[in-house]
């Protein structure tokens, strides 16, 4: 069949940057249904991921085997040489299963192995599957029927998990988590803290689970997990014994500031253990919370009042609409103006910080957005899973999510913020530019 436009067999019409289309694709534009193309499609992609995964492995032998290739015995022969090829393994990846033959190395050196940091010996299947059985773990899939599941996602080639494999990478998140909980922290250092409750709906415990979580923020912008836990929300012993293990793993630097919502809990327990941190409310919760307490006829003029104030360019306006605020409801309805007077000083420390960074540290967003999706998932499904369980699935769907958190924004201001120097109403200040240029 030919292009009426252009003349040119289909097989011949040119794809992406000058790219011929593969011939495998010509005889499926003539008509044939949409499912014979996805077909060939993900063949296609099958076929280029066995090919990448086939050229990496080479180079990785090719690497090993140039980086000894000064080691020859008494005859001048190598003794890091070639070996041919491992017998065929199937991979389960998240394009399909794909075979594999791995490359073998021969050594004669003592202490010189080979032993392949991208396909290590009896992995069979990709890491991230791990990921994909914490999600459906967490939507309330048994482990009976996750096989099925996960045959239909990654195609037959998956066929090979069976319900123990399926419970083993269970109990490895699990194992997981307990290693990453115990993780040394010497070399760390964090600017910012988002700290927040999350809490989870476990009908087969008949309770609602919640998980203590902190948020940290490198020099770099790098945000990273930095605990998760299982505990109260408002207990001051809890979240201390949090901070206290942090500390213990070598958190010793205290981080600038500090960001979570009015629990008392936690800003009693992080004054003792980080007593010169700076403290800022989440505004997000404060207006939630102020808003409860206002009758309904009247929330939507009051929220926007109170965006005012959070959203205000200086601390001077943002002042003249909190005695706007206090003046419209003091007399009628005390309980939400107290609500709000009670952390004005504390809702309003973000000033003092990069106006660049004000967005990400008025609330505890970085938590809520991160979990949000997964607490739907777990109340959706009446939350079927152990307590144990639950800490290490969200473990692992947050490790999942860490590696596509983007950098904060204008991130080399938090070298300055670390290193203290003094921020008004979002800029630096001029003595501290002074300073700056002298150093320069």
């Amino acid at each position: 069949m030919k292009d009426v436009t252009t003349g040119k067999k289909w097989g011949q019409v040119r794809g992406i940057e000058g790219q011929e289309l593969p011939a495998e694709f010509a005889g499926l534009l003539t008509g044939e249904s949409q499912d014979s193309f996805f077909e060939v499609f993900y063949g296609q992609i099958q076929q280029q991921a066995q090919r990448i995964l086939m050229q990496v492995l080479e180079a990785e032998v090719d690497g090993f085997i140039a980086e000894h290739q000064h080691l020859m015995d008494e005859r001048g022969h190598r003794k890091v040489v070639r070996n041919g090829h491992a017998k065929p393994r199937q991979i389960t990846t998240s394009v399909g299963s794909i075979e594999v033959e791995a490359p073998r190395v021969h050594s004669r050196e003592e202490g010189k192995s080979f032993v392949s940091k991208i396909l290590p010996p009896y992995m069979k299947r990709d890491p991230k599957l791990g990921d994909m059985v914490a999600l459906l773990y967490l939507n309330g899939i048994s482990t009976n029927k996750m096989p099925d599941v996960l045959e239909q996602y990654y195609g037959e080639g998956v066929s090979g998990v069976s319900v123990s494999s399926v419970t083993r990478m269970l109990e490895v998140c699990e194992s997981e988590y307990k290693q990453w909980k115990e993780r040394r922290l010497d070399d760390k250092r964090y600017v910012y803290l988002w700290a927040d409750g999350i809490y989870f709906t476990l009908r087969s415990i008949g309770k609602k689970l919640c998980i203590l979580t902190i948020i940290g923020v490198t020099p770099e912008g790098h945000k990273e997990v930095l605990a998760i836990s299982p505990g109260q929300r408002e207990s001051k012993l809890t979240w201390k014994e949090i901070l206290l293990d942090l500390k213990s793993r070598g958190l010793e630097h205290p981080p600038k500031l500090a960001i979570a919502d009015g629990a008392l809990g936690f800003w009693s327990a992080v004054r003792e253990v980080y007593p010169h941190i700076k403290e800022q409310r989440c505004w997000v919760h404060k207006i939630r919370n102020v808003l409860d307490k206002l009758p309904k006829s009247l929330q939507d003029s009051a929220k926007r009042l109170l965006h005012q104030i959070m959203i205000a360019p200086d601390k001077t306006e943002a002042l003249r609409h909190y005695q706007k605020f206090i003046g419209l409801y003091e007399d009628k309805y005390p309980h939400a103006v107290e609500c709000l007077r009670k952390d004005i000083d504390h809702l309003l420390t973000f000033y003092d910080f990069p106006a660049a960074h004000w967005c990400s540290i008025r609330s505890t967003n970085a938590i809520e957005s991160t979990f949000s999706t997964v607490r739907r998932r777990t109340n959706s499904t009446g939350g079927r899973c152990t307590e144990d369980a639950t800490v290490a699935m969200v473990y692992k769907l947050a490790m999942a999510a860490q590696s596509n958190w983007r950098r904060l924004n204008k991130y080399p201001f938090l070298e300055k913020v670390e290193a203290g120097c003094l921020f008004i109403n979002g800029e630096l200040a001029e003595s501290e530019m002074t300073q700056m240029q002298k150093a320069a």
